[in-house]
Order: structure tokens, then sequence, then C-alpha cells
């Protein structure tokens, strides 16, 4: 890299140095004040505050602004507009209002709406987050905004996820109050998203319509090897591999994004990239920014980035690991500290989460339902559809002894000494980490691991921030009133741990016994998106986002229809695009093979009636069977789609697809695999999956 990282980090962000330097002194107090308590934006500085961030992103290149946004779509949207003012006939001035920073407009019933908006209802505002830094991309001044309709509902990610922010923040406050923090004046909600992906080359990858239309292989036979010698985790990174990774970091750290990590991920082709943490509304932005810029930069190194769950049958999928966690005053609340035993802070802190999960663990698996992530969830790999908190030897030996009441014996500083005498003797964690576990405590965060990697991490922060913002109300309104505070929280703590046990557990996630277990403590099973999706407009569900005001009933319902409406679409396309590549591909290169097989029997017995043709006619049997029964699947495929497709009702036509849909593509799917095992390579239309996997 020929700059230093320090000069080119975050140049592209009007960040609080910038801010600082070319804001007048009361301007950025005034600022700075409303990002850090979360507090609406004096109205009288607006102008100022656009004046100066105009001025930057010119001097930066831009000609343009947007405001960028997050409709409903799990992507983000964005309308660019010049700073030019006409002068006169002949002339332009570059300008940028306070009105324009904090306020646009786009067409609200071009996004989904879930019926909130009409065709014919259009109007739609965009208003501005000063809390998420905006930046300079493309020569365009990119503005972090909200989305809303004309009568106010929440048309996006960000709105519902600033609201439980927010009253997370207040309620956690209540709790910091009770052990006599008059000081915090905030809390942050901080996460660190790390990104798993897959990288195909571009030749390979604009061969296969599947890849091209829906991110995934809908088809594919087996490679002779998968990640079977688990030789590629953590491997040496390929030349071409790490030229793209170089590039990619240095885009993301002249974004401001504190892109940390980078390796090899378990399965071939397939990585992962892990940022420090930043506070969440600034992690979802960032993180939205980095899924971008993947797939920017991976087609100037003539590769393509996957973010689909499940990319490739067979192997690993993708996930996306959401480290959450509270602050207030610069101390982390999720630290434990050297005797957990002795910090009944933390104690009750945990505890609420704890309740939280359990009390909200169909949201949870809400919040991360969709289609793609169903080939992850509850296949055998991290995690499972099953909701549970693990916390770790350490903790757990400390619960169990609040619940029984019993003394607590403290854990072993254990010391690692590998006996070798150049090797440092090192201290050993009080506990070991579990991959399988949904939600895991991890130190002084808390892991949420069954996050998708193409999903917008908004949602489910919204869903943990709010449940766990209503265990810190329903506390403080406790705790607040009670005569002898000590004994109030212990007993509350006790009492919490002893009702929400059941949510933990720290064994193997992936294992029958524990779906056989988790049945029996009476936790929740939700395997598919539309299962979970069912669950969303609960009344205790409806209750808890109305009540504290992250969502109303109506744009509640209006994201419920949105979820099965969105199901649907995908599985409608895929289920085309299974019909069209088995119709036009592949049955067609099978019925060429076939007939060369024929011809070699025939021209065998020209030459001599006693060569024997058994060969050749048991593939022509076998791959003939294939055919058939792949073409017999796709006409009934057609006719499953076709009605799945007229149904009007939103929920029956997702439930529809599951039930009878996708069992005819997974038919489809086994019979075309079968012709590509049988089928010379030379006649195989598409890349195989040894090609895509293992020569990138």
């Amino acid at each position: 890299m020929d700059r230093r990282i320090s000069e080119i980090f975050g140049s592209m962000v009007f960040n609080d140095d910038v801010m600082r330097e070319r804001l007048p002194k009361e301007v950025y107090k005034s600022l700075t004040k409303t990002i850090a308590t979360g507090r609406t934006i004096d109205p009288s500085i607006a102008d100022v505050v656009a004046n100066a961030m105009k001025d930057w992103a010119v001097e930066k290149g831009a000609t343009h602004y947007t405001h960028w946004f997050q409709p409903l779509t799990g992507v983000t949207a964005e309308k660019h507009d010049a700073f030019i003012s006409p002068v006169g006939s002949c002339k332009v001035v570059m300008e940028f209002s306070g009105k324009e920073l904090i306020r646009g407009e786009s067409d609200a019933s071009s996004f989904p709406s879930g019926g909130l908006r009409a065709t014919f209802e259009a109007r739609g505002y965009t208003a501005w987050d000063p809390a998420s830094y905006a930046f300079v991309k493309d020569g365009t001044l990119y503005i972090p905004t909200a989305f809303c309709s004309y009568t106010g509902e929440a048309l996006d990610s960000k709105t519902p996820l600033l609201r439980s922010m927010d009253v997370l923040s207040n309620q956690a406050l209540r709790i910091l109050r009770l052990f006599g923090d008059t000081q915090s004046k905030h809390v942050d909600i901080t996460v660190g998203a790390e990104q798993e992906y897959f990288i195909i080359d571009k030749k390979m990858y604009d061969r296969r319509k599947d890849l091209v239309y829906t991110g995934r292989t809908l088809f594919g036979a087996p490679a002779p090897k998968g990640q079977e010698l688990e030789d590629h985790y953590f491997g040496p990174l390929k030349t071409r591999i790490a030229a793209f990774m170089s590039d990619l970091d240095e885009a993301l750290w002249i974004m401001g994004i504190n892109a940390k990590t980078k390796h090899n991920e378990a399965a071939p082709a397939q990585h992962e990239l892990a940022p420090i943490y930043a506070t969440t509304n600034i992690a979802v932005d960032q993180n939205l920014l980095t899924m971008e810029y993947m797939k920017k930069i991976a087609e100037k190194h003539g590769l393509v980035c996957l973010l689909h769950e499940k990319p490739y049958a067979g192997v690993n999928g993708s996930g996306k690991h959401n480290n959450w966690s509270l602050n207030a005053n610069g101390k982390n609340l999720l630290d434990p500290g050297k005797t957990p035993e002795e910090n009944v802070q933390f104690l009750l802190i945990l505890a609420a989460i704890i309740k939280a999960v359990d009390d909200y663990q169909d949201l949870m698996r809400v919040s991360v339902a969709h289609a793609g992530n169903d080939h992850r969830l509850g296949a055998n790999e991290a995690p499972p559809a099953i909701v549970s908190v693990f916390v770790g030897e350490e903790l757990n030996a400390l619960i169990d002894s609040i619940v029984d009441g019993t003394a607590y014996k403290g854990a072993k500083k254990a010391m690692m000494d590998l006996g070798i005498p150049t090797v440092p003797v090192f201290r050993k964690d009080t506990t070991d980490r579990n991959r399988t576990s949904p939600f895991a405590f991890t130190g002084n965060k808390f892991e949420f691991r069954m996050l998708g990697s193409s999903q917008n991490i908004a949602l489910p922060n919204t869903v943990l921030n709010t449940a766990v913002a209503e265990s810190f109300r329903q506390f403080a309104d406790v705790l607040e009133g009670a005569d002898n505070l000590d004994a109030a929280v212990a007993k509350l703590i006790r009492e919490t741990f002893t009702a929400h046990k059941r949510i933990i557990f720290d064994g193997n996630g992936y294992s029958e016994e524990w779906e056989k277990e988790a049945k029996k403590r009476g936790l929740s099973n939700l395997r598919t998106s539309v299962d979970a999706y069912k669950t969303f407009m609960d009344s205790k569900n409806v209750s808890l986002f109305s009540s504290m005001g992250v969502m109303s009933e109506t744009e509640m319902r209006s994201r419920e229809e949105i979820y099965f409406e969105n199901y649907s679409k995908i599985i409608n396309i895929e289920a085309l695009t299974m019909i069209v590549m088995a119709s036009r591909d592949y049955i067609p290169a099978a019925e060429k093979y076939i007939a060369l097989i024929a011809d070699a029997a025939a021209k065998k017995r020209a030459i001599c009636e006693d060569l024997s043709c058994a060969v050749e006619k048991d593939i022509v049997r076998r791959l003939s069977d294939c055919v058939a029964s792949a073409y017999s699947g796709v006409e009934k495929l057609k006719v499953e789609e076709s009605y799945a497709a007229s149904l009007t009702d939103a929920k029956a036509r997702a439930e529809y697809y599951v039930s009878k849909v996708i069992p005819l593509m997974e038919e489809l799917r086994a019979s075309v695999d079968a012709m590509e095992v049988l089928t010379a390579s030379e006649f195989w239309p598409v890349p195989t999956y040894g090609d895509m996997m293992f020569r990138v």
C-alpha cells in the first residue's frame, strides 16, 4: 500500500474530526450533543452544517448528494441530485441547504410497504440521521437517512432500529441509576458484524443462470473433495484472493470502516472479514457498505462475491456473527470482571438479557428468517433453528449456585504451559467457546450467530434491543420502589435465572439429542422462515413493539405481509430458474450424450455383432431414466409453481411454496444432479462444483 493507513483512514467520511475542524464551535457542540445523547437536532444549525458538509464534499470530488436509506428490500437505495443551482441563464453555483440536508422525498409506493402505500399514494420522506456519519463515494455525498411514508409509518429498517436504540438506552439508564451511576447520560449499543462470503471466478459465474438470477446453485453434484480435510480454514491466501482482500481493506479503511481480520473460512472458496465494533446504527451502515464493496472490488479482479447463505450444497454456508454489547461512560456493561459473583450489576444485566431471549425466542428467530437462511438454520452447521443461550462453564456454575442457593467456588485461573521452553506460558480462559450456539456470551459481549450472510443486520438488533429494553423496564419497575434494594436485586436475579434457565444450553447444538431436549424444555423449533413469520403478530410481540414505541401494530402488519411476499417471490424466481435450466440446458445436454453413446453402440455392432454393448446400454438406460425423471419433474413443478403464484393471500402463497413447490424443486435437483454424474464433462453445459470452488 503506497499510503500510510493512518493517512487514508476515514478520509472520505464527514466524521467527528472533520466536523470539529469545519463547524463553528457552538454548532459543533450542538451537533455532537445530539449524536451523543440521541436527542433531536436543533433546526437552526442545519444550514451551517449543510454548507460545511457541501464544501468538504466538493473538495473530495463530489458533484451530487443523495439521501441513502434502507427500504424493506434488504438492500440500500439512493437518488442522486446535483449541488448546482442556476444563476441567471448561463451560470450555476454549488448550493446545499439545511432543508435539503434534513429532508428528502422519494416514491414510497415503489418500495415494499405491505399495503401501507397504494400505487397512487406515492409520496415518502427521507430524514437525516445525524448519528450516522455522511461520506463521499463515487463523486456523491451520501447522507444516511430514515425513510417513512407520507402518513408517518416507517418504511425502512433504520427507523425502528434508531427507536430501539433510544428505548434501550433509556431503560438501561434506569438500571444504572439504581447502582449509583448519576454520570451516564446515554447507553451506547455497539455491534461488530463478522461477514462470511464466497468468491467465484466471474467467467464461471456468468455461465450459471442460477447464480446470476438467485445467488445460489440450484443444481450441482458434489465435487470429489469438499471441506473434509479441513485444509482451507485459516489456510494460506491464494494470490488472487489476497490481492482482492488487500484492495477491499484499503477501500473500507478509506470509508472509516475498521476492517480488522480476514481469513479463509471452512468451505473451499469461502472467506470471512471481521471489523472492530461500532455504535449499532453506524455498524449497520458500515456492514451494508462492506457488502457493496465486496461485490464491486471482486468484479475488478475478475471475480464475483457470493453473499447468499448457501451458494453450494454439501459444504458450509455463510452467516454473519453479530457481536452485541452495551457501554456507558466508556465502560462495557457486559464485562463480568475478575469476580463476576461480586459484580451484582453485571449479574442483573445478564439475567435481563437471558430473560429477553427466552421471552422472545420467536422474535429472535423471525429476525433472521428469510428464504436463503433456511438452508443453514436447522442444517448440520452453526447455528440450529432452536434459539438458546451459551454462557460458558464459569457463568453457568455461578448461575447454578444462585438458583440452588449454594456457595460459588469460583473459576480456576489455569495457565497454559505447552512444555516448550521458548513458548511463553499464558493464562487460559475460564471457559471454552461454543460455535454451535445461536446466542453465545464470549467474554464481554453476546455473539448472535443466527444471522444470514446477505441480510441487513438492522432487524436482528432492533429485536434484541427492544426485548432487552423490556426486561430492563420490568426490572426497574420492581426495583425502583424497593425498600431494601440489595435484597430486592438478589431476589430478582435468582427468580429470573430460575424462571429462564431452560434457554441456557452449553452443549452440542447440532445433535439430535438437543432437539429432543429442547422440546422437553418447551423451546420453540421454527424450522422454516414461514413457520417463524406466523409468530410475528402474536399479541405479546405486538405489545412489546407498540408499548416501547419501536413499531406500531400497523407497521408490524405491513412487515408481516412483506416477509411472506418476499419469501414467495424468492422461491418463485428459483423455481422458474430451475425450469429454464433443466428444460433448455441440462435435458438437451444429456440427450446429446445419449445419442452419442447410442451411436457408438451402433457402430460397434456394425463392426462386429459379437462386440458387447452392455456398457453403452447401461449408460443409455440409466441416463434416459434420469432425463425422463427430470422432464416429469419439470412438468410437475410448472403446475405447482403456477398454482402457488396464483394465490392472492400472501401467507397462503408462502405456505404453499414451502409444502408443495420446494419438495418438487428438491426432486428435480436430484434428477439433474444424477444426470451430471453420468454425463461426460465436455457435454455438461455449466461449470461444476469442482470447477467453481477449486479454480478461483
